[in-house]
Parts: structure tokens; C-alpha cells; sequence
């Protein structure tokens, strides 16, 4: 692959970097400061819908998709390295419409929906006036291995009756929060990749429960938040199924593959920040007469992680590529390697961050441990790091088989 941006991803890039330092980092104090203020946590910053405005305004809108109907028509090696900016900051992603799970809902409206849901589900994510989430993980099962799964989608004539106990439902708490998606078990009989079922479910639909929140390292990401989302006997319309009863499994791999080129760049841009926060630390801080980065194995530390994340970088850029030229299934070991590497990368570089930073690296004060938490949930979200090792072993040793 040519390791140049293509002209029109550099114009992007460019812009969108631009974007960043000139309005998003600096609104980021203004922007926790209103959910900190009494009765604001589950509300939408003023500042969040001004920003949103101004990349509206700059063509700097629907990033990721790669359809030129809907976006500017970038591939995903060309997105790659807008995702990786847009990874510096957690207010960046809604900035640009580029936040999960509403890229991945787009996704799969664009590429799976009927014509009537396009327009009554897909346009207003499209334009950013509506939010949606994700409903696949159970409480009571392991989620990794989807077949696990309980919540059931059945056919009763010309509706569809769910039942289930959804978690870890991300953007549950979100004010605008219209519609999930929620996957479950139409039929136990068909075979097994063709048993899931993928289903529009309105949020203001009768039996649709939100639970709770759930804290991540005491924090409830506000105002997206990640919800336990109970369904009883919900009913809704047939035509509610995405493409069609048992192609659940279909879906989810379509929707999946992007999605983390989408989280590992993004992941690359936070260990950037954080690598760039831990050298300002390390020849600003002094401590016995020296500055930070001549003490111990400092130095090693900062050459380390700049090796890393470009390891990381390339990693991914390749996955990105295969994407591009052999599609989701021609790419699926490439797509597993990015997920464990890149997690584990950032996880382990802002560690180091905090420990450069001492006490202040526990505090407020910097984002470094938002940065931490999220790179160790996604060591989770889309699949653990030892269900990507499985499938990447299982496609290599696939290689060798009679021969």
C-alpha cells in the first residue's frame, strides 16, 4: 500500500486538525463544566450544538462514510487518520457526526435498510438531530460468543414481540436518544449463524425499560452514559427488522468492521495525546535537579511509546487497506490484530503518562485518566482481546490445513 495520504485525505485532515486546535480542545473546559453544573449531567452543552454548527458549516460532516450520497465519499484508509485527530478529544466525534454507536446504526441503515427506514430512521442521524444505540450484550450470558444470546426477536404475525436484558447499552442516557437496535433470537431452529435477528426498537415504545447507568471506574460518561435497557413484550411492526429475519450475524459483521478502524485510530490519537502531555511533562517537571526526562528510564519510556503507536498506526492503516481492497471478510485476521494491539498500546502509554504526571496524573487536571478508561474498556467493547487471538490463530492455522 502507498503510505501517502491521497490529496483529498490530507485536505481533510488538515481541516479537521485545524478544527481541533482552534475550537474543540479549547471548548472542552466550557463543555464539562456545564455537566457539572446541578440538574446538566444527562443535557446537551450549548457549546457541544455551536461546534456541531461550525463543522456542519466547513463540510466537515459525516466523515466516515464512504458513500458518496451520504459523506464525502472517503475509504476507510482514507478516513483513518481524520478518526486518529479526532481520537485528542471525547467531544470530537458528535462534533463531526462521527461517534459510535450512530456510525455504526448509519452503517447499517445505509447498507442493510429498506427505503422506509432510511427515511424515517436514517435521515435524522444523518443530520445529526437524532441519536441512536446498540442492543446486543446480555447481563446473564457471555456476550462474546453471540450465539449465547436470550433476548429474543419472535414473529407474531405482522409484528415482532422482544424480550430481553440488554447492558453496557451505549448512548442510553443520551437526551436525543430516538431508536435501538436491538439483536436477539428469532429462530432456534435455523442454522446457527442464521438464528439473530437485527430490529428497529423506538425508544419511546411500551415495555422499553432504561434501568440504570452504568459507572466506568465510578464515571457515567454523561450525557451518552451506558445503560441497562430492559424489554418486555415490546411490540413493534415486521417491517421494524433490518433486511430480513436470521441475518442478524450478516449485519454485525458488516457493522463491526469499520467500527474498529473507526476505535483503533481514534485510540491511536489518545495515546498521541497522551505521549505528547507525558514530554511536555518530562522537560517541564524538574525533580533532584534534573528535569523528568533524564531521570531513570524516562527517556526509554517516551522512544518506546513513539515506536509503539506508529507500529500501532501502520497495523492498522493495512487493515484499513485490506478493507478497502478485499472487503470485511478478506480482512477479518487483520481487523482482530488492530483490536488487541491498539487498546493495549494506548492502555499501556497513558499509564505511563500518569505515572510521569504523579499526583496531578490521578486528577481532573489533565485527561488522562478518561483516556485510560477508554482505552481499557475497548479492550472489551467489539470483543475481548482473547476472542480477537482465537479468530486470528484460527485463520492462521486455516493456512496449513492439508497441506
Amino acid at each position: 500500500m502507498n503510505f501517502d495520504h491521497s490529496p483529498r485525505a490530507q485536505a481533510y485532515l488538515e481541516k479537521v486538525k485545524a478544527f481541533m486546535q482552534m475550537h474543540i480542545l479549547p471548548a472542552e473546559a466550557e463543555y464539562y463544566a456545564h455537566l457539572a453544573e446541578p440538574g446538566q449531567k444527562w443535557t446537551i452543552p450549548p457549546i457541544a450544538e455551536a461546534l456541531k454548527s461550525e463543522a456542519k458549516r466547513q463540510g466537515l460532516w459525516n466523515l466516515f462514510l464512504p458513500e458518496e450520497e451520504y459523506g464525502p465519499g472517503l475509504s476507510n484508509v482514507e478516513y483513518a487518520p481524520l478518526a486518529e485527530a479526532m481520537g485528542h478529544s471525547f467531544i470530537a466525534p458528535e462534533v463531526f457526526n462521527c461517534n459510535a454507536p450512530d456510525t455504526g446504526n448509519m452503517e447499517v441503515l445505509i447498507k442493510y435498510g429498506s427505503k422506509e427506514q432510511q427515511a424515517q430512521w436514517l435521515t435524522p442521524l444523518l443530520e445529526g438531530k437524532t441519536r441512536s444505540a446498540f442492543a446486543m450484550t446480555e447481563p446473564g450470558v457471555a456476550s462474546s460468543d453471540a450465539t449465547n444470546m436470550e433476548g429474543t426477536a419472535l414473529i407474531e404475525g405482522d409484528e415482532v414481540v422482544i424480550n430481553g436484558k440488554k447492558w453496557w447499552t451505549t448512548g442510553a442516557g443520551h437526551p436525543d436518544l430516538d431508536f435501538f437496535i436491538f439483536m436477539g433470537l428469532t429462530d432456534a431452529t435455523a442454522a446457527r449463524h442464521q438464528q439473530h435477528s437485527m430490529v428497529i426498537v423506538p425508544k419511546a415504545t411500551p415495555g422499553v425499560t432504561i434501568k440504570r447507568m452504568l459507572p466506568v471506574f465510578g464515571q457515567l460518561d454523561e450525557p451518552y452514559g451506558h445503560g441497562e435497557v430492559h424489554f418486555e413484550n415490546v411490540r413493534v411492526p415486521v417491517s421494524h427488522i433490518v433486511a430480513g429475519p436470521g441475518r442478524g450475524f450478516e449485519i454485525a459483521q458488516g457493522r463491526l468492521g469499520p467500527g474498529r478502524i473507526h476505535h483503533c485510530m481514534r485510540c491511536i490519537g489518545a495515546a498521541e495525546r497522551a505521549l505528547a502531555l507525558m514530554c511536555r511533562r518530562a522537560t517541564q517537571r524538574v525533580a533532584f535537579g534534573k528535569p523528568l526526562a533524564k531521570l531513570g528510564g524516562n527517556g526509554d519510556i517516551i522512544a518506546n511509546a513513539r515506536i509503539a503507536i506508529d507500529q500501532a498506526r501502520l497495523l492498522t492503516l493495512n487493515a484499513a487497506y485490506k478493507m478497502d481492497t478485499v472487503g470485511v471478510q478478506g480482512a477479518m485476521s487483520e481487523i482482530s490484530q488492530i483490536k488487541v494491539v491498539a487498546p493495549s498500546m494506548a492502555q499501556n502509554i497513558i499509564d505511563q503518562a500518569i505515572q510521569m504526571h504523579g499526583g496531578a496524573g490521578l486528577s481532573d487536571d489533565f485527561p488522562l485518566t478518561q483516556l485510560y478508561a477508554y482505552a481499557r474498556v475497548l479492550r472489551l467493547a467489539d470483543g475481548p482481546d482473547e476472542v480477537h487471538r482465537l479468530m486470528i490463530g484460527k485463520l492462521e492455522l486455516k493456512k496449513y490445513m492439508n497441506r
